[in-house]
């Protein structure tokens, strides 16, 4: 895919709305060989996708073997609304907190106070750092059910179609 058509698939409207949620679905090769799905926070910076995690999460392990990865982000209701991403995650080992999981978590509802305490507790537990996995899109598919579909559910339909005409 090239990146002037990725670039219009995250710049539709829906696509933008799933990029501001918080939440996606993270699935990768373990290091056992088989498929890892995981719910994990992340920030879309406008060119990447940015999740933070432990340094010792077993998932570093696993990418830093192998680096390609795919997500989903979806709305819960039907029609789903579902934007896909495949991409190469790189391991960024950070002191401190990172913004970014800082800014991912900025939706949880707390008042002022217990933000103050949940931040300090955040630092407390990773007082070591942490590690941002950096995804930069190099595939991208918006499935909204109303202008795009699966591909498969698109190919039924041209079959049906035909069938029709003929």
């Amino acid at each position: 895919m090239q990146p002037s058509e990725i670039t219009e698939v995250l710049s539709r409207p829906y696509s933008q709305e799933l990029l501001a949620r918080d939440i996606t679905r993270l699935a990768y090769v373990a290091k056992d060989g088989t498929p890892r799905t995981i719910p994990i926070a992340f920030t879309w910076n406008g060119t990447e996708i940015v999740m933070s995690t432990a340094k010792n999460a077993p998932k570093l392990q696993a990418l830093s073997a192998n680096p390609m990865v795919a997500l989903t982000i979806d709305t819960e209701v039907h029609p789903p609304k579902i934007l896909l991403i495949r991409g190469r995650a790189e391991l960024d080992y950070v002191d401190g907190i990172p913004d970014e999981y800082l800014q991912e978590t900025s939706s949880y509802e707390m008042t002022p106070e217990q933000r103050v305490e949940w931040e300090a507790g955040v630092r407390s537990l990773y007082y070591d750092g942490m590690v941002r996995i950096v995804v930069t899109p190099t595939w991208a598919k918006l499935i909204d059910f109303e202008t795009t579909l699966p591909s498969a559910v698109e190919e039924l339909m041209r079959r049906q179609e035909e069938r029709r005409r003929s």
